[in-house]
């Protein structure tokens, strides 16, 4: 005999409780975009290679080590998605909405990134995201930023986690920025890695998200880029935080978060947490007004985050099953056709039912205790509602069955 299939490395099964988890993030976040307004878009799960490395870069990891890439049968360089915020730029183009602004997007679905899988990462992972394109505000920074924290406190995991913001600045201070660090890590490029010494000649910032040891202990104490803010970057700083304030949401400020890539500026920021070990960002995003100029089209501001589903469900408590169907239970084969009408006319005005496909009355009724079903419909000269929960019953007409089992 074969050896059983299993899944390949770095994806997973969703069944039973992952999957409730999983559909209960999802719908909580679907419903608290919706209030602020965010429509849902759904793009494909695979792209044009170009969509992705143009926009994360022809350098980094993502597109050097964890991009599923290959060619299709005509010869066409296509990728899976690794991440959501590229295929929605390229649609607000290709469909012509880059004069119909502002543009709110909610997506969500599964993202693919070659790398080793680890607590709450796979290979095959599932995101939700938003994007605002259009308004170049610090109130739009801070309604998503919002939306975002409205999503974890619905979540009941708004407590376990800590928001922590910094600015980038705009082109003036990133400039400036850029020099102090190149003066700074030049000073001391016998000591950095070699992958950092490549990022000092092509991409200083980035090797502020250097992990090795080494590269760490020098960017301790690297320039930070609140020196070198321009005047117009510090005021949309400040107006970041207090519509943050006047939102109710709280932030710590944290100057080392920060993003490599050119079209980032001003706003960067992580919803983290101490609870999933070292990898603790569940949450995160930030401004990237050069990102649809650079895909092709004009110039249009946006700013969004996007959060792990996998690891926000590591967080939360198991969701309760709220839509337990009711059991049909014939006591006889005699009153198997009435209790198959019930089932029908159940379902007809939307409460949900079962029925078992085989056995006596004991055997349904044990099934349907194991299936977690609240109610069994006991169907025999007159129809019983039995509560098996307590073990109760009582007589009931039919008439009468959808309020009982509604309440």
């Amino acid at each position: 005999m074969a050896p059983p299939l299993q899944p390949v490395r770095g994806t997973r099964d969703l069944i039973g409780e992952d999957a409730a988890r999983h559909a209960h993030v999802l719908e909580t976040a679907r419903r608290v975009t919706a209030l602020y307004g965010f429509n849902e878009w759904q793009t494909p799960i695979f792209e044009d290679t170009k969509v992705f490395s143009r926009t994360l870069g022809e350098t980094s990891d993502v597109v050097t080590k964890e991009m599923y890439t290959f060619e299709d049968r005509g010869g066409d360089s296509v990728t899976l998605r690794p991440e959501g915020t590229a295929g929605v730029c390229r649609a607000l183009i290709t469909a012509g909405l880059t004069q119909t602004l502002p543009q709110k997007v909610f997506y969500a679905g599964p993202m693919f990134r070659y790398e080793r899988p680890q607590k709450g990462r796979y290979r095959q992972f599932h995101q939700i995201g938003v994007e605002l394109l259009g308004p170049a505000t610090p109130l739009a920074d801070a309604e998503v930023i919002a939306a975002g924290w409205q999503i974890l406190n619905d979540l009941g995991i708004a407590a376990s986690v800590e928001l922590h913001i910094n600015t980038l600045g705009d082109t003036e201070s990133r400039n400036n920025y850029r020099a102090a660090l190149v003066a700074y890590f030049s000073e001391h490029a016998e000591s950095l890695s070699a992958e950092s010494k490549t990022r000092l000649e092509k991409n200083p910032l980035r090797i502020l998200d250097s992990k090795d040891e080494g590269d760490q202990k020098l960017v301790a104490h690297a320039p930070l880029i609140h020196d070198h803010l321009s005047q117009a970057a510090a005021e949309f700083y400040n107006g970041l935080k207090s519509t943050l304030t006047a939102f109710g949401v709280p932030f710590t400020e944290n100057p080392r978060i920060v993003r490599g890539l050119d079209y980032y500026n001003h706003t960067a920021f992580e919803f983290v947490t101490t609870a999933l070990g070292a990898q603790g960002t569940v949450l995160a995003g930030g401004r990237y007004d050069g990102l649809v100029e650079q895909m092709g089209g004009p110039s249009v501001p946006g700013v969004g985050w996007a959060a792990g589903i996998e690891r926000l469900s590591m967080l939360i408590a198991a969701p309760e099953i709220l839509h337990r169907p009711a059991a049909i239970i014939p006591m006889n084969e005699e009153y198997h056709g009435t209790a198959l009408n019930i089932l029908k006319s159940l379902r007809d005005i939307g409460i949900a039912a079962e029925i078992a496909y085989a056995g006596n009355a004991k055997k349904r009724l044990e099934r349907a205790n194991k299936s977690g079903a609240k109610f069994a419909v006991l169907v025999g000269e007159d129809i019983k509602l039995k509560n098996l929960a307590d073990g109760s019953q009582q007589d009931v007409l039919f008439s009468d069955l959808p309020g009982l089992l509604r309440s």
